[in-house]
């Protein structure tokens, strides 16, 4: 019998293949009490010893496969297991109630759940912690327990991935030769394993809440990641129109080769820039074949997360300069340290938050710390004689922080040049606006910097005040939103009226009913993941931007995301 399931599309592409579905760990601990505390005590040490070892090796194993943006979504874990105060909190409470190791660990562990999960309604940055700490306490429990974990290394043929939840640690056991598909009951698109699944492509679909209800072992499979959608025994015409689908994509894909030596040009003659987001330097060896147009946000923070020290200013340079070479006179937009939030530095200590993304991050951490920042600066002002060179700096929200920042860039230049070391004569200096107050501001703001990049990833969540990653209010997150229309389109507006150029790094800009109305406003850049760079540009080039112009004034009038793409899709079906 067919059975149809929608959920989330999280990966593209169609797969056709049998289930292999992953079993759950379901440990059951009992309150149990010792005589033997000294025992349970060395269990503990032991366990916690285990789960060092297995967790380094599969970051090492993370970085060979997926390279170091996938591998440091294993250091939430890892973290856990080197935290000795952790580990001495438990090992106090085994000494003294007398309990068992397994019972003393998941009593505590689990009273962590519940604090992150009561923190901030449920937000990203104690979200992220949570899983990564029930994650450990699998691995913990399977120690104390002497039972096993549910392995995919065990997978010895081609087959669809079907899951109540995956964690990133068992991705990186997958042979990713045998993975045709993944799907899940649970997850949505920031799920953390994804981060890695991107990096291997698989068509992914999550969130179908009943999947492992009525997928058995063997039982054939097609996934739709486009479309969100998981036929389970299909019937051999849906078996054909399928095949049909794939080939047709696989085509596709090889035209859109043909576009990576053409300029981006509309049907109707309007000029745009496709760059790429790229968070590693050796990512930029991807950027020759990827077709971008430049890079549109260079991540700098990946050159200091989960270091043991601070790069110094040379290895800084070194990077930035690879970087620039690689653009081949294409502009490169690197965005200063960004961290706070989610992304925390040992080597910089900042104090716990009960709301961190309201806190101490991005442009106002480089500030409170001007040695790091100015570090930063100088490599970058080296970096810029080898290239065309964009500084951004990561959430402005005033005037007054954004001079402050400008004003260290001149500092260093003056010191460099004044030191002999040459300097990049026409490198800019910009704005993320990704904060309400900086599009309210806009007007001011472009009087100052060069060039303004929106972050609708951050500009939509303050905009609505709204936490993605918290499933309660998730479906409020609306890209399409007028509202969110309005904020990009002010911003644009008030950049062109300063002479100066936009770009849009969120993922706003790769979502295909986006792309019009971005391009009808007068958007410069686009800037997307590597993967996304040629279908963006193919879609640009079928749009007629002067047809387009009616669409705007209709869009911000508009009361909700649905008449949007009722719009979008009206005017444009008529240019395919």
């Amino acid at each position: 019998m067919v059975t149809v399931l929608d959920g989330v599309a999280a990966g593209g592409g169609i797969a056709i293949a049998p289930v292999y579905r992953l079993g759950e760990s379901r440990f059951t601990v009992k309150a149990k009490y010792t005589d033997n505390v000294n025992h349970e005590v060395s269990r503990l040490h032991d366990s916690f010893s285990l789960a060092r070892r297995e967790l380094t090796d599969l970051r090492r194993q993370a970085h060979q496969k997926m390279g170091e943006k996938a591998a440091t979504v294993i250091d939430a874990q890892l973290a856990i297991a080197k935290d000795q105060s952790f580990e001495g909190e438990i090992t106090d409470a085994i000494q003294r109630y007398s309990t068992t190791a397994a019972w003393t660990a998941t009593q505590r562990i689990d009273h962590y759940l519940n604090v992150f999960k009561r923190q901030s309604g449920g937000a990203d940055y104690y979200h992220a912690r949570g899983l990564a700490l029930q994650d450990f306490k699998k691995r913990l429990l399977a120690h104390l327990l002497d039972e096993e974990l549910p392995d995919l290394a065990k997978l010895d043929h081609r087959a669809i991935i079907v899951a109540h939840q995956l964690t990133p640690t068992d991705i990186i056991r997958l042979n990713p030769h045998l993975v045709a598909g993944i799907v899940t009951d649970l997850g949505g698109r920031t799920a953390h394993f994804l981060v890695m699944s991107k990096e291997m492509s698989f068509p992914t679909v999550v969130d179908t809440k009943t999947v492992t209800e009525h997928a058995d072992d063997d039982m054939v499979a097609i996934i739709d990641g486009t479309h969100g959608r998981v036929i389970l025994q299909p019937t051999p015409q849906q078996i054909d129109q399928y095949q049909r689908l794939a080939s047709r994509e696989s085509a596709r894909l090889r035209e859109l080769g043909v576009l990576k030596h053409q300029d981006t040009v509309s049907a109707d003659g309007h000029h745009f820039e496709v760059a790429a987001n790229v968070a590693l330097p050796r990512e930029s060896d991807e950027l020759a074949t990827s077709g971008a147009e430049g890079v549109g946000l260079f991540r700098s923070e990946f050159l200091f997360l989960h270091q043991d020290t601070l790069p110094d200013e040379e290895t800084q340079f070194q990077a930035y300069r690879k970087l620039l070479l690689a653009a081949n006179n294409h502009r490169v937009v690197v965005r200063t340290l960004d961290i706070g939030g989610d992304k925390q530095l040992a080597q910089v200590p900042l104090e716990r938050e009960n709301n961190p993304f309201l806190g101490l991050r991005g442009l106002r951490v480089s500030l409170a710390y001007p040695g790091l920042f100015r570090t930063q600066l100088r490599a970058l002002l080296r970096a810029s004689a080898y290239g065309q060179l964009a500084i951004m700096f990561p959430m402005v929200a005033t005037v007054d922080e954004f001079q402050q920042a400008q004003r260290m860039v001149d500092q260093e230049k003056n010191r460099l040049t004044q030191g002999g070391i040459p300097v990049g004569k026409e490198y800019e200096v910009g704005a993320m606006v990704e904060i309400p107050a900086a599009v309210a501001m806009a007007d001011q703001l472009a009087q100052y910097a060069d060039f303004f990049s929106i972050g609708t990833n951050d500009l939509i969540q303050y905009l609505f005040a709204v936490d993605r990653g918290n499933g309660q209010v998730a479906s409020l997150y609306q890209s399409l939103h007028p509202a969110v229309l309005r904020a990009v389109k002010q911003t644009i507006d008030c950049a062109h009226a300063e002479g100066k150029w936009v770009g849009l790094c969120g993922e706003m800009a790769t979502i295909p009913t986006a792309v019009p109305l971005l391009a009808a406003m007068g958007l410069d850049e686009f800037s997307v993941p590597l993967s996304q760079v040629l279908p963006v540009r193919s879609h640009i080039r079928r749009l007629k931007v002067r047809q387009l112009q009616p669409l705007i004034h209709q869009a911000l009038a508009a009361h909700s995301p649905a008449e949007v793409r009722a719009l979008v899709d009206q005017l444009t079906s008529h240019m395919k």
